[in-house]
């Protein structure tokens, strides 16, 4: 479904399992073949970042999506670390969680969140924003090309 044949990474940062396979089951369901990365928590999700980092035949990741409230390391420190990293800046990191606090939505939006999305209630729902996101991150916004951001030393 991404335009143009291009193949995308997406990291999805999820603690519970069961939400894990809802969303992995998802992006099938939206005919979004890509590589899925699936990431525990912001600790693994930060391990597979610099595991990536600056190897020619890895991908950094186009997207990442995770949830707030993780173990080891929660949504929020690991946004504001990917956020304070010149190398991954760039990267858009969707929230995608249940809460729908004031203070979380704008604490999120201050550190460098790209989005804020609360978790649907229904699996109909969530193929629907996977849908959305898919069509939204690769098909209308012009993200700046990882070749260029690694001529200027940025990627």
């Amino acid at each position: 479904m991404v335009s143009e044949g291009k193949s995308v990474s997406i990291v999805v940062t999820e603690d519970d399992p069961d939400d894990q396979l809802l969303i992995q089951e998802a992006f099938r369901k939206a005919d979004i073949s890509d590589s899925l990365i699936v990431a525990n928590d912001g600790a693994e999700l930060m391990e597979y970042l610099d595991d990536h980092r600056g190897s020619a035949s890895s991908h950094r990741p186009d997207l990442i999506l995770f949830d707030l409230n993780m173990p080891r390391m929660g949504g929020r420190e690991a946004l504001s670390a990917i956020k304070s990293d010149p190398e991954l800046r760039s990267i858009p990191v969707v929230v995608l969680t249940t809460s729908g606090d004031e203070d979380d939505i704008l604490n999120t939006y201050s550190l460098g969140a790209s989005s804020y999305i609360r978790k649907p209630v229904t699996f109909t729902e969530l193929v629907e924003i996977v849908k959305h996101l898919n069509k939204y991150w690769f098909e209308l916004v012009q993200l700046p090309p990882t070749a260029s951001l690694q001529a200027e030393g940025v990627a």
